[in-house]
């Protein structure tokens, strides 16, 4: 594994001035390198989001479609500036994960960044005159916040990270989606300020729902904040101006379809309307039906509003002028119009692309961070196994860096699980972990998450050259997955799942005893993803917590001892925390987490379970708690390589 040279650190930050990101990330930093315990190796992780991405210009009809700016990594959410003479877009070509705003003439050349931070930036909009740009950022304490910047001094401006217009600390506090009055006087974005975690399906999933309303705020930092428009239950977001500045036009649905708009299984079977609203008066006007998820609106003239009909064979452009045919792009996202309605810029996705090891942007100077498949764990002689969910969620051994790697279960030839579940990421060959001398791989085989209470799953166990493959458990346990070897070989933790066609099902914790195969409960609650501690002492898992109202709408995480007493909770978040694994050296805790929030508007991601969450660490009793990824997209399963792998590599006479 060839590791990069060091990367820059909290670049730019002397421009920007001290912040509480800044700070933050540095004490991170520092408190790894001073650790003379800390893992050697690079981090990993998984992140669900494209592996690449290109801005892509055409006529507004459709025709004379061609590439526009592709920097071989990822360029997205463009728009005009109100002379239709330049480009602002975000884009990744300092670092997977790590995005920055840039401006292009709008032939696609003259690329000149704006931003230089280790932050999100994004969702980039030019003043009409201009010489201001305004974009979400998480720079001043990790939250999607609006700022405002000028381009010729580089001084930017926090307008709502500040009290007045800051919602409730520890609820949902994102700004999104800035758009300028044509006056150049307000900016109208939207928020979910002041709303709560809410899971989806009644609050029983992990995964968030997000309630968003349309603000106005004076672009001077002078304050005004006001809510032009909101309904209960409802997500508003995407505004944009009326060319006279009168009204703002947004998308409208239900805030329960902000996690169906991510499935594309359930994509096709809800909609979203197209709404303006008077910014004076606050008459509302309904301006389509039917159908279909409508989002990306646009005042292509006063009296044209054009959008986005996301999903599907029906996916394309439409307007409210009813001459006006369907433009189908194949690809197309986030489009903008031009100022005078004859231009069209937008993005288009590469999916699946991902190669395993590949180098992402590090927000840690001493480490460096890669990409991998899901649920990666590592045997005492540094080999690395894992769910190989890119491709059918079958069992694969490798070294650290992805090489010599070999398939030791196979999902399509040995499972007999549905194929289609698999494709969906509801079935597969999940959590794989070694045994304390190497020799074993114990993973679960069947069906999980909205479909643990409705398919059976089993604990299986292969040796780690894919023979021996035998079960651990029967049918006596409906559905029993997410397995940890005990340090001394001889028991397994795991979770299981109850019958439950409504797949709120998890039943608590047991341990298997392998010489005996007897089952032992250790704990009742609705618990998941157990890991047992390197020197074996304790159980860390993750629990749903019930809150009134709802079924469950958080998870945090816990630790117990191996029979069931001394039970500890390491967080109190009211998002939910999970994805949690040791370090190797037992002192720390890797873990995802949902409270940063969102970074976009939910309805703009695709394909994908979450859009949004970051990595943590704490320590093993839950002190010190701090971030150390920091994207607009989501990353989870992590494991530090640790020494042993870095030298096994090395001992292979690969560059460590």
């Amino acid at each position: 594994m060839t590791l990069l040279p060091r990367r820059r650190f909290l670049a730019g930050t002397a421009a920007l001035g001290a912040s509480a990101l800044g700070s933050t990330f540095a004490s991170a930093a520092a408190t790894a390198a001073a650790a003379d315990t800390a893992p050697a190796g690079p981090l990993l992780l998984n992140r669900i989001g494209p592996s690449a991405s290109a801005l892509y210009i055409a006529q507004a009809d459709g025709s004379g479609e061609r590439k526009l700016i592709d920097s071989g990594t990822l360029d997205y959410n463009a728009s005009f500036s109100a002379d239709g003479q330049w480009l602002v877009f975000t884009s990744e070509r300092d670092g997977l994960g790590n995005s920055n705003i840039y401006r292009a003439r709008a032939d696609g050349s003259a690329v000149q960044r704006l931003t230089d931070s280790p932050a999100v930036d994004d969702a980039a909009v030019l003043s009409p005159d201009g010489r201001r740009v305004a974009y979400v950022s998480t720079r001043d304490g990790f939250l999607a916040n609006i700022w405002v910047q000028d381009i010729a001094t580089g001084q930017a401006l926090n307008l709502t990270g500040i009290p007045g217009v800051q919602g409730q600390a520890g609820l949902p506090n994102g700004f999104f989606r800035p758009s300028w009055s044509p006056d150049g006087q307000w900016l109208a974005f939207s928020s979910d300020r002041d709303t709560e975690w809410t899971g989806h399906h009644n609050g029983a999933g992990w995964e968030h729902t997000q309630e968003l309303s349309i603000y106005i705020l004076r672009a001077d930092g002078r304050g005004g904040l006001r809510k032009v428009a909101s309904r209960a239950g409802h997500c508003l977001g995407s505004p944009k101006w009326s060319p006279d500045g009168q009204r703002i036009v947004f998308y409208e649905t239900q805030t329960e379809y902000t996690y169906w708009v991510l499935r594309p299984d359930l994509l096709l079977q809800i909609d979203s309307q197209i709404v303006s609203v008077d910014v004076a008066s606050g008459a509302r006007t309904v301006h389509t039906q039917g159908p279909g998820f409508k989002i990306s609106p646009q005042y292509r003239s006063a009296d044209e509003i054009v959008w986005r009909r996301k999903g599907g064979p029906e996916d394309g452009l439409y307007s409210t002028r009813a001459a006006t045919g369907v433009v189908k792009l194949g690809g197309l996202r986030t489009p903008c119009w031009s100022p005078d309605g004859k231009t069209l810029v937008y993005e288009k996705f590469t999916w699946r692309g991902w190669k395993q090891d590949q180098a992402l942007y590090s927000w840690d100077p001493g480490r460096d961070y890669r990409y991998t498949d899901v649920w990666p764990a590592f045997s005492a002689d540094g080999w690395m196994v894992l769910t190989a969910k890119g491709d059918d969620g079958s069992v694969d051994v490798m070294r650290a860096d992805g090489s010599q790697r070999r398939r030791v279960y196979s999902v399509a030839k040995q499972s007999g699980l549905d194929m289609g579940l698999v494709k969906r990421g509801l079935a597969g060959a999940f959590f794989p972990v070694w045994s304390p001398d190497g020799q074993w791989i114990v993973f679960g085989v069947g069906e999980w998450f909205t479909q643990r209470g409705k398919g059976r799953a089993r604990l299986m166990r292969v040796k780690r050259d894919g023979s021996g493959l035998e079960p651990l458990t029967d049918d006596s346990l409906f559905n029993a997955g997410f397995p940890s070897y005990s340090a001394d070989g001889r028991e397994v933790v795991f979770r299981i799942a109850n019958p439950d066609p409504a797949s709120a099902s998890l039943g608590g914790l047991a341990v298997l005893d392998l010489e005996t195969r007897k089952v032992r409960r250790i704990t009742q609650g609705y618990d998941n993803m157990p890991i047992w501690s390197p020197d074996g002492s304790r159980i860390l898992f993750n629990r749903g917590v019930k809150k009134p109202g709802s079924i469950w709408s958080n998870f945090d995480l816990y630790t117990v001892r191996p029979d069931g007493s001394d039970l500890k909770r390491l967080t109190t978040h009211e998002a939910s925390d999970g994805h949690a694994v040791w370090t190797p050296d037992g002192r720390q805790i890797l873990f995802n987490s949902g409270r940063a929030g969102y970074r976009d508007e939910a309805c703009h991601y695709d394909n994908t379970f979450q859009p949004y969450g970051q990595l943590f660490v704490m320590n093993a009793d839950g002190s010190d708690q701090r971030q150390i990824t920091d994207s607009v997209w989501e990353d989870s399963t992590p494991q530090y390589v640790p020494s042993a792998a870095v030298r096994a590599l090395r001992a292979a006479g690969s560059p460590a």
